[in-house]
């Protein structure tokens, strides 16, 4: 029998650190929110917070000897792995070091699924310097996609269209890399009809849950868009499906991870791999009677699912700083929440850089377009004042 509350650990306090905390904080646990930088969103309503270089060893072994949690759940790819492996033999890692340390750098996870698995990706290949950089773009084409290997929330991703534009996403993509890496993916560019998440989750129990697919919309390799559930034929669902449980059963441990696909016709091709709820997920606040934190923290403290219920139409916008802003206010809540069945986000981030997600609006409606006006309205109303 389970016994609470529970001391967890979040590695990373950022908007769904946040949104865990609080999840778990209704299941009366313990949680001390760690992070890079002071008063970050999930800092603000944990019981303790810890400010530190997470990707340093010897800080992140030192701050786990002395709090002693009994779960630690990282919420950010940039993490010293190799300290997690050691701190696992004695507390648990979600969902596991191992999964951890795959999932932080796109070349593990994408080696993963197209080597190991051999699962459908888009061509992709490898470079660590400029001129390996030229030669892989050839031979994969264009227009093609440049990434870094490990980067927050898609940043510093470009498409490319042609080989004189090849010097600027290489500096792009190497200024945005978090981590130690100087890698970077090229990837053939895939003209998909639709891309959407799939949070999938692992239970102690051995039975994998899915919810309802989750399209979005991304600008520059960063989410401003989704919607639930999104539209796919059974048998396009099924194979995504299928392809998750097989990526997730090889990754182990438990809780809810996010599966990212290109959707081509009938084709299903495997994207990215988030082992953590999913930005895109943030729909899920209004569209289901468990959220994806909510899942994601039954999951891991081996709490029953009796049912994943979703809403008929549901979407999110997100709200973004227009330019940089030390003493972060707002404008326009009361507008944006003028419609039924709309509900904005406030993250908490304590200061703005242009273009920097500081909140989102999401929407329920009998349509789905309906819903992503009624979020686009919601979002648009909300506004930071810039002084």
């Amino acid at each position: 029998m389970n016994v609470f509350p529970k001391k967890i650990m979040l590695l990373g306090s950022g908007e769904l650190g946040k949104e865990v905390a609080i999840a778990a904080k209704r299941l009366g646990c313990y949680v001390i929110a760690c992070d890079r930088y002071k008063n970050a969103p999930a800092m603000q309503i944990s019981d303790q917070f810890v400010v530190l270089n997470m990707n340093n060893d010897d800080e992140l072994k030192k701050v786990i000897s002395d709090h002693k949690p009994d779960i630690i759940i990282p919420e950010i790819e940039a993490l010293a792995v190799d300290a997690l492996r050691e701190i696992e033999k004695d507390i648990t890692v979600i969902p596991n070091a191992r999964a951890t340390a795959i999932t932080m750098n796109r070349d593990k996870i994408r080696d993963l699924a197209s080597n190991e698995l051999k699962i459908r990706t888009a061509k992709f290949s490898y470079a660590i310097n400029k001129s390996e950089l030229i030669s892989h773009a050839e031979s994969i084409g264009y227009p093609l996609l440049i990434k870094p290997v490990m980067s927050s929330s898609g940043k510093g991703q470009s498409l490319v269209n042609k080989k004189q534009d090849l010097e600027k996403a290489w500096n792009l993509a190497i200024e945005k890399s978090r981590g130690k890496s100087n890698k970077i993916i090229i990837e053939e560019f895939i003209e998909f009809d639709l891309e959407i998440t799939l949070l999938t989750i692992r239970q102690a129990s051995g039975k994998t849950l899915f919810c309802p697919p989750i399209g979005h919309e991304q600008k520059d390799g960063d989410y401003q868009c989704s919607w639930q559930p999104a539209e796919l034929k059974e048998s396009v669902l099924e194979n995504a499906q299928k392809i998750a449980k097989r990526v997730t059963d090889n990754l182990g441990g438990v809780g809810l991870f996010g599966v990212e696909f290109f959707i081509k016709g009938d084709e299903v091709v495997f994207s990215e791999l988030s082992p953590r709820p999913h930005d895109t997920g943030l729909v899920t606040l209004i569209s289901q009677n468990l959220n994806e934190f909510e899942l994601h923290l039954r999951a891991i403290l081996g709490i029953p699912i009796p049912e994943i219920v979703c809403a008929d139409a549901s979407a999110s916008r997100v709200i973004l700083a227009t330019q940089p802003n030390r003493d972060v206010r707002y404008k326009g809540i009361e507008e944006a929440l003028s419609q039924s069945n709309t509900n904005i986000f406030i993250f908490g981030k304590p200061t703005s850089t242009k273009g920097r997600r500081m909140g989102v609006a999401v929407a329920k409606a009998k349509t789905i377009t309906e819903a992503r006006l009624k979020a686009d309205k919601a979002a648009q109303s909300v506004q930071l004042i810039n002084e």
